[in-house]
């Protein structure tokens, strides 16, 4: 299975970027690939860019917040990044929420939020 989704180190920072909308088996190759390299790269944070998806159905949120949750309990903060408004709307419209996950508009905003900005 070929690599989707980079996951770049910047610092004790994971950056991963989804460039395509996601099937259900990729987003969690990716949520595989976020909890290792938090372990293996020692990262005190991670932030998930989803400024290029179009569409985050109920199972593309569900496990964005399990990511989240997850990367929490091995004592790493994350960030969602990027999310589109047609996204936010539908969201909201569907009553998909990300509770208790912090956003930001972009990527240094997300990264300015985990460096307490």
């Amino acid at each position: 299975m070929a690599v989707k989704v980079p996951i770049l180190k910047q610092g004790k920072v994971l950056i991963a970027s989804i460039q395509e909308d996601l099937s259900d088996s990729d987003i969690l190759d990716l949520q595989h690939r976020i909890l290792e390299d938090v372990i293996r790269c020692r990262a005190e944070a991670v932030i998930i860019d989803v400024s290029a998806i179009g569409i985050l159905d109920s199972f593309g949120t569900k496990t964005l917040s399990e990511i989240a949750y997850s990367v929490r309990l091995r004592g790493a903060k994350l960030v969602i990044v990027g999310i589109q408004p047609d996204v936010a709307l539908s969201m909201v419209l569907l009553g998909l929420t990300l509770p208790d996950i912090p956003t930001a508009l972009d990527l240094d905003r997300g990264l300015a939020l985990i460096n307490g900005g």
